[in-house]
Protein backbone atom coordinates (compact mmCIF):
# COMPACT_ATOMS: atom_id res chain seq x y z
CA UNK A 1 0.00 0.00 0.00
CA UNK A 2 1.36 3.40 -1.01
CA UNK A 3 2.13 5.66 1.95
CA UNK A 4 1.03 9.31 1.66
CA UNK A 5 3.80 11.88 1.31
CA UNK A 6 2.56 15.47 1.53
CA UNK A 7 4.27 17.75 -0.95
CA UNK A 8 4.44 21.52 -1.30
CA UNK A 9 6.36 22.70 -4.36
CA UNK A 10 7.29 26.04 -2.70
CA UNK A 11 4.91 28.09 -4.82
CA UNK A 12 3.40 30.86 -2.68
CA UNK A 13 1.36 34.03 -3.10
CA UNK A 14 0.29 37.08 -1.15
CA UNK A 15 -2.79 35.21 0.06
CA UNK A 16 -0.90 31.96 0.67
CA UNK A 17 2.58 32.83 2.01
CA UNK A 18 5.08 30.41 3.50
CA UNK A 19 3.47 30.28 6.94
CA UNK A 20 0.02 29.50 5.55
CA UNK A 21 1.36 26.76 3.28
CA UNK A 22 3.28 25.08 6.10
CA UNK A 23 0.24 25.20 8.38
CA UNK A 24 -1.90 23.63 5.64
CA UNK A 25 0.65 20.85 5.13
CA UNK A 26 0.75 20.04 8.85
CA UNK A 27 -3.02 19.99 9.07
CA UNK A 28 -3.42 17.72 6.05
CA UNK A 29 -0.83 15.34 7.45
CA UNK A 30 -2.68 15.14 10.78
CA UNK A 31 0.14 16.24 13.08
CA UNK A 32 -2.26 18.04 15.40
CA UNK A 33 -4.19 14.83 16.10
CA UNK A 34 -1.03 13.17 17.47
CA UNK A 35 0.08 16.01 19.73
CA UNK A 36 -1.28 16.25 23.27
CA UNK A 37 -1.39 19.12 25.70
CA UNK A 38 1.78 19.22 27.76
CA UNK A 39 3.81 16.99 25.43
CA UNK A 40 7.54 17.63 25.47
CA UNK A 41 8.12 17.46 21.73
CA UNK A 42 11.62 16.84 20.38
CA UNK A 43 12.20 18.69 17.11
CA UNK A 44 15.16 16.74 15.74
CA UNK A 45 17.30 18.67 13.26
CA UNK A 46 20.88 19.51 12.29
CA UNK A 47 22.07 22.96 13.41
CA UNK A 48 24.75 23.06 10.74
CA UNK A 49 28.51 23.13 11.05
CA UNK A 50 30.15 26.55 10.96
CA UNK A 51 30.81 27.66 7.39
CA UNK A 52 27.84 25.80 5.93
CA UNK A 53 24.72 27.45 4.53
CA UNK A 54 22.50 24.52 3.54
CA UNK A 55 20.94 23.64 6.91
CA UNK A 56 17.25 24.38 7.56
CA UNK A 57 17.01 27.98 8.72
CA UNK A 58 15.33 29.19 11.92
CA UNK A 59 12.84 31.30 9.94
CA UNK A 60 11.66 28.15 8.20
CA UNK A 61 11.09 26.44 11.55
CA UNK A 62 9.03 29.23 13.08
CA UNK A 63 5.56 28.24 11.73
CA UNK A 64 6.21 24.56 12.52
CA UNK A 65 7.05 25.41 16.13
CA UNK A 66 4.05 27.76 16.35
CA UNK A 67 1.78 24.91 15.18
CA UNK A 68 3.20 22.53 17.79
CA UNK A 69 2.73 25.10 20.55
CA UNK A 70 -0.83 25.87 19.45
CA UNK A 71 -1.62 22.18 19.89
CA UNK A 72 -0.57 22.53 23.54
CA UNK A 73 2.82 20.82 23.23
CA UNK A 74 6.17 22.24 24.32
CA UNK A 75 8.75 21.92 21.52
CA UNK A 76 12.51 21.84 22.01
CA UNK A 77 15.16 21.84 19.27
CA UNK A 78 17.59 18.96 19.59
CA UNK A 79 20.48 17.01 18.14
CA UNK A 80 23.28 14.83 19.53
CA UNK A 81 26.99 15.56 19.70
CA UNK A 82 29.23 14.55 16.83
CA UNK A 83 31.91 11.88 16.81
CA UNK A 84 34.33 13.93 14.73
CA UNK A 85 36.16 17.03 15.93
CA UNK A 86 34.29 20.22 15.09
CA UNK A 87 31.96 22.84 16.52
CA UNK A 88 29.42 20.26 17.71
CA UNK A 89 31.55 17.69 19.52
CA UNK A 90 30.30 18.57 23.02
CA UNK A 91 27.22 20.39 24.25
CA UNK A 92 28.78 23.75 25.12
CA UNK A 93 30.23 24.29 21.66
CA UNK A 94 27.20 22.65 20.07
CA UNK A 95 24.81 25.05 21.79
CA UNK A 96 26.96 28.03 20.81
CA UNK A 97 27.02 26.83 17.21
CA UNK A 98 23.22 26.61 17.18
CA UNK A 99 23.05 30.16 18.55
CA UNK A 100 25.51 31.38 15.91
CA UNK A 101 23.15 30.07 13.23
CA UNK A 102 20.20 31.89 14.75
CA UNK A 103 18.36 29.20 16.72
CA UNK A 104 17.31 31.61 19.48
CA UNK A 105 14.71 30.35 22.00
CA UNK A 106 13.57 33.92 22.62
CA UNK A 107 12.62 34.23 18.97
CA UNK A 108 11.51 30.69 18.16
CA UNK A 109 9.81 29.82 21.46
CA UNK A 110 11.76 26.57 21.73
CA UNK A 111 15.04 26.00 23.60
CA UNK A 112 18.04 24.13 22.22
CA UNK A 113 18.70 20.96 24.24
CA UNK A 114 21.56 18.68 23.16
CA UNK A 115 19.97 15.29 23.76
CA UNK A 116 22.99 13.26 24.84
CA UNK A 117 24.29 15.66 27.48
CA UNK A 118 27.50 17.58 28.06
CA UNK A 119 29.95 14.87 26.92
CA UNK A 120 27.46 12.40 25.40
CA UNK A 121 26.90 10.62 28.69
CA UNK A 122 23.09 11.00 28.70
CA UNK A 123 22.49 7.71 26.96
CA UNK A 124 19.79 5.03 26.72
CA UNK A 125 20.38 1.48 25.47
CA UNK A 126 17.42 0.50 23.28
CA UNK A 127 16.91 -2.99 21.78
CA UNK A 128 18.00 -2.89 18.15
CA UNK A 129 16.41 -4.90 15.31
CA UNK A 130 18.49 -6.38 12.54
CA UNK A 131 21.69 -8.43 12.35
CA UNK A 132 24.40 -6.03 13.49
CA UNK A 133 23.56 -4.88 17.03
CA UNK A 134 21.79 -6.05 20.17
CA UNK A 135 21.32 -2.50 21.48
CA UNK A 136 21.37 1.00 20.02
CA UNK A 137 22.77 3.82 22.17
CA UNK A 138 20.57 6.90 21.82
CA UNK A 139 20.45 10.39 23.30
CA UNK A 140 18.48 10.22 26.54
CA UNK A 141 16.41 13.36 26.03
CA UNK A 142 15.23 12.14 22.62
CA UNK A 143 14.19 8.80 24.11
CA UNK A 144 12.42 10.56 26.99
CA UNK A 145 10.53 13.02 24.78
CA UNK A 146 6.78 12.42 24.55
CA UNK A 147 6.69 13.11 20.81
CA UNK A 148 9.25 13.59 18.06
CA UNK A 149 9.23 15.55 14.80
CA UNK A 150 12.25 15.26 12.51
CA UNK A 151 13.19 18.08 10.16
CA UNK A 152 15.82 17.22 7.55
CA UNK A 153 17.71 19.00 4.82
CA UNK A 154 17.80 16.51 1.94
CA UNK A 155 21.27 16.50 0.34
CA UNK A 156 24.17 14.27 -0.66
CA UNK A 157 26.52 12.48 1.70
CA UNK A 158 30.01 11.03 1.21
CA UNK A 159 29.34 7.84 3.20
CA UNK A 160 25.60 7.30 2.71
CA UNK A 161 25.07 8.64 -0.83
CA UNK A 162 22.30 10.92 0.41
CA UNK A 163 21.08 12.18 3.75
CA UNK A 164 17.41 12.54 4.66
CA UNK A 165 15.00 11.42 7.36
CA UNK A 166 16.54 7.99 8.02
CA UNK A 167 20.03 9.39 8.43
CA UNK A 168 18.70 12.26 10.58
CA UNK A 169 17.30 9.66 12.97
CA UNK A 170 19.79 6.79 12.67
CA UNK A 171 22.99 8.77 13.00
CA UNK A 172 21.49 11.93 14.46
CA UNK A 173 19.83 10.34 17.51
CA UNK A 174 22.87 8.24 18.42
CA UNK A 175 25.32 9.11 21.16
CA UNK A 176 29.04 9.17 20.41
CA UNK A 177 29.16 5.48 21.36
CA UNK A 178 26.30 4.79 18.96
CA UNK A 179 27.97 6.74 16.18
CA UNK A 180 31.18 4.77 16.73
CA UNK A 181 29.20 1.53 16.45
CA UNK A 182 27.77 2.58 13.11
CA UNK A 183 31.09 3.81 11.69
CA UNK A 184 33.20 0.94 13.04
CA UNK A 185 35.06 -0.76 10.20
CA UNK A 186 35.05 2.33 8.00
CA UNK A 187 38.55 3.40 8.91
CA UNK A 188 40.79 4.80 6.20
CA UNK A 189 42.91 3.02 3.65
CA UNK A 190 46.30 4.73 3.69
CA UNK A 191 48.07 5.96 0.52
CA UNK A 192 51.40 7.28 1.87
CA UNK A 193 52.62 8.03 -1.65
CA UNK A 194 49.93 10.73 -1.92
CA UNK A 195 50.46 12.18 1.57
CA UNK A 196 51.86 15.72 1.65
CA UNK A 197 52.62 15.64 5.38
CA UNK A 198 50.29 18.54 6.16
CA UNK A 199 49.13 16.89 9.40
CA UNK A 200 45.50 18.01 9.08
CA UNK A 201 44.22 14.45 9.48
CA UNK A 202 46.35 13.92 12.60
CA UNK A 203 44.94 17.11 14.09
CA UNK A 204 41.28 16.06 13.65
CA UNK A 205 41.80 12.44 14.78
CA UNK A 206 40.48 12.64 18.34
CA UNK A 207 41.31 8.95 18.94
CA UNK A 208 45.03 9.29 18.24
CA UNK A 209 44.99 6.67 15.49
CA UNK A 210 46.86 8.75 12.90
CA UNK A 211 50.47 9.91 13.11
CA UNK A 212 53.17 11.05 10.72
CA UNK A 213 56.23 8.79 10.42
CA UNK A 214 59.80 10.19 10.44
CA UNK A 215 59.57 10.79 6.70
CA UNK A 216 56.43 12.90 7.17
CA UNK A 217 54.02 10.33 5.70
CA UNK A 218 50.77 9.21 7.27
CA UNK A 219 50.48 5.99 9.32
CA UNK A 220 47.57 4.45 11.23
CA UNK A 221 47.07 2.42 14.40
CA UNK A 222 44.07 0.23 13.51
CA UNK A 223 43.38 -0.65 17.14
CA UNK A 224 42.72 3.03 17.95
CA UNK A 225 40.69 3.89 14.85
CA UNK A 226 36.98 4.43 15.57
CA UNK A 227 36.00 4.90 11.93
CA UNK A 228 34.66 8.39 12.56
CA UNK A 229 35.56 9.61 9.04
CA UNK A 230 36.79 13.02 10.22
CA UNK A 231 40.11 12.51 8.43
CA UNK A 232 38.44 12.05 5.05
CA UNK A 233 36.98 15.51 5.28
CA UNK A 234 40.32 17.28 5.65
CA UNK A 235 42.60 15.28 3.34
CA UNK A 236 42.85 17.00 -0.03
CA UNK A 237 45.76 14.96 -1.38
CA UNK A 238 44.23 11.48 -1.59
CA UNK A 239 46.33 10.09 1.23
CA UNK A 240 43.26 8.64 2.98
CA UNK A 241 40.17 6.91 1.63
CA UNK A 242 37.58 4.34 2.69
CA UNK A 243 37.56 0.85 1.23
CA UNK A 244 34.02 1.52 0.01
CA UNK A 245 33.65 -1.76 -1.84
CA UNK A 246 33.76 -3.75 1.38
CA UNK A 247 32.21 -1.53 4.01
CA UNK A 248 29.58 0.85 2.66
CA UNK A 249 26.56 -1.50 2.70
CA UNK A 250 27.37 -2.53 6.25
CA UNK A 251 27.45 1.13 7.27
CA UNK A 252 24.07 1.77 5.61
CA UNK A 253 22.53 -1.26 7.33
CA UNK A 254 23.85 -0.20 10.73
CA UNK A 255 22.40 3.27 10.26
CA UNK A 256 19.02 1.82 9.26
CA UNK A 257 19.02 -0.40 12.36
CA UNK A 258 19.71 2.59 14.59
CA UNK A 259 16.85 4.47 12.94
CA UNK A 260 14.57 1.50 13.51
CA UNK A 261 15.59 1.29 17.17
CA UNK A 262 14.96 5.00 17.65
CA UNK A 263 11.54 4.99 15.97
CA UNK A 264 9.92 1.59 16.49
CA UNK A 265 10.37 1.67 20.27
CA UNK A 266 8.58 4.99 20.65
CA UNK A 267 5.07 4.84 22.17
CA UNK A 268 3.77 7.16 19.44
CA UNK A 269 4.73 7.47 15.81
CA UNK A 270 7.17 10.15 14.65
CA UNK A 271 6.41 12.82 12.06
CA UNK A 272 9.06 13.53 9.42
CA UNK A 273 9.64 16.62 7.26
CA UNK A 274 12.30 17.17 4.58
CA UNK A 275 13.33 20.33 2.76
CA UNK A 276 14.59 19.74 -0.78
CA UNK A 277 16.47 23.00 -1.14
CA UNK A 278 20.10 23.92 -1.81
CA UNK A 279 20.71 20.22 -2.52
CA UNK A 280 24.45 20.09 -1.98
CA UNK A 281 26.55 17.06 -2.96
CA UNK A 282 27.87 16.70 0.60
CA UNK A 283 26.61 16.78 4.16
CA UNK A 284 25.95 19.86 6.32
CA UNK A 285 28.73 18.55 8.61
CA UNK A 286 31.49 19.47 6.16
CA UNK A 287 31.77 23.14 7.11
CA UNK A 288 30.95 24.41 3.62
CA UNK A 289 28.06 24.07 1.18
CA UNK A 290 28.96 23.35 -2.42
CA UNK A 291 26.80 24.55 -5.33
CA UNK A 292 23.39 22.84 -5.54
CA UNK A 293 23.00 19.95 -7.98
CA UNK A 294 19.33 20.63 -8.79
CA UNK A 295 16.75 23.42 -8.28
CA UNK A 296 14.90 23.86 -5.00
CA UNK A 297 11.98 21.45 -5.26
CA UNK A 298 9.80 21.58 -2.17
CA UNK A 299 8.89 20.65 1.37
CA UNK A 300 7.75 17.06 1.93
CA UNK A 301 6.29 15.38 5.01
CA UNK A 302 5.18 11.89 6.00
CA UNK A 303 4.73 9.58 8.96
CA UNK A 304 6.83 7.05 6.99
CA UNK A 305 10.56 7.92 6.80
CA UNK A 306 11.27 5.34 4.09
CA UNK A 307 8.52 6.66 1.83
CA UNK A 308 9.68 10.22 2.50
CA UNK A 309 13.32 9.51 1.62
CA UNK A 310 12.27 7.58 -1.49
CA UNK A 311 10.05 10.45 -2.65
CA UNK A 312 12.83 13.00 -2.06
CA UNK A 313 15.35 10.84 -3.92
CA UNK A 314 13.00 10.39 -6.88
CA UNK A 315 12.24 14.11 -7.12
CA UNK A 316 15.93 15.05 -7.04
CA UNK A 317 16.80 12.45 -9.67
CA UNK A 318 13.96 13.54 -11.95
CA UNK A 319 14.94 17.21 -11.67
CA UNK A 320 17.03 19.20 -14.12
CA UNK A 321 20.74 18.96 -13.25
CA UNK A 322 22.47 22.22 -12.38
CA UNK A 323 25.92 23.27 -13.57
CA UNK A 324 28.47 24.29 -12.51
CA UNK A 325 28.28 21.74 -9.68
CA UNK A 326 29.84 18.48 -8.55
CA UNK A 327 27.70 16.65 -11.12
CA UNK A 328 29.58 15.25 -14.12
CA UNK A 329 28.81 16.82 -17.48
CA UNK A 330 26.23 15.00 -19.53
CA UNK A 331 24.07 13.67 -16.70
CA UNK A 332 20.40 13.74 -17.64
CA UNK A 333 17.12 14.05 -15.68
CA UNK A 334 16.16 10.60 -14.45
CA UNK A 335 19.70 9.46 -13.71
CA UNK A 336 20.81 8.99 -10.10
CA UNK A 337 22.61 12.23 -9.26
CA UNK A 338 24.04 11.03 -5.96
CA UNK A 339 25.49 7.85 -7.47
CA UNK A 340 27.01 10.00 -10.21
CA UNK A 341 28.89 11.94 -7.50
CA UNK A 342 29.45 9.23 -4.90
CA UNK A 343 29.87 6.22 -7.19
CA UNK A 344 31.10 4.02 -4.35
CA UNK A 345 27.69 4.24 -2.61
CA UNK A 346 24.41 2.68 -3.70
CA UNK A 347 22.23 4.78 -1.41
CA UNK A 348 19.06 2.91 -2.31
CA UNK A 349 20.41 -0.02 -0.26
CA UNK A 350 19.59 2.05 2.83
CA UNK A 351 15.94 2.24 1.75
CA UNK A 352 15.76 -1.46 0.89
CA UNK A 353 17.19 -2.52 4.22
CA UNK A 354 15.14 -0.03 6.24
CA UNK A 355 11.97 -1.37 4.62
CA UNK A 356 13.00 -4.93 5.49
CA UNK A 357 13.25 -3.88 9.16
CA UNK A 358 9.64 -2.67 9.14
CA UNK A 359 10.64 0.98 9.24
CA UNK A 360 8.38 1.88 6.32
CA UNK A 361 7.49 1.33 2.68
CA UNK A 362 9.20 2.47 -0.50
CA UNK A 363 5.77 2.77 -2.13
CA UNK A 364 4.35 6.27 -1.79
CA UNK A 365 1.71 8.59 -3.14
CA UNK A 366 2.42 12.32 -3.37
CA UNK A 367 -0.35 14.43 -1.88
CA UNK A 368 -0.02 18.02 -3.19
CA UNK A 369 -0.62 20.83 -0.71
Amino acid sequence: MAEPVYFWNLRASRKAPYEAKVKRLLKLAGLGAELRSGDLAAIKLHFGEGGGTGHVRPLQLAPILAFVRKCGAKPFLTDTNTLYVGQRGESVSHGLQAAAHGYDPNVLGAPVIIADGLKSGNERAIPCPGRHFEFAYLGGDIVDADMMVTISHFKGHDLAGFGGAIKNVGMGCATRKGKMQQHCGLGPTIHPEHCTGCGNCVEVCSHGALTLDPSGRITIDRDKCAGCAACFLVCRAGGLEVDWRVDVNTFLERMAEYAAAALLARPRRTFHMSFIQQVSPGCDCTGFSDAPICPDLGLLASWDPVALDQACLDLVNQAQPLHPSALPEGIMPGQDKFEAIHGHVRGVHLLEYAASLGLGSREYALQPV
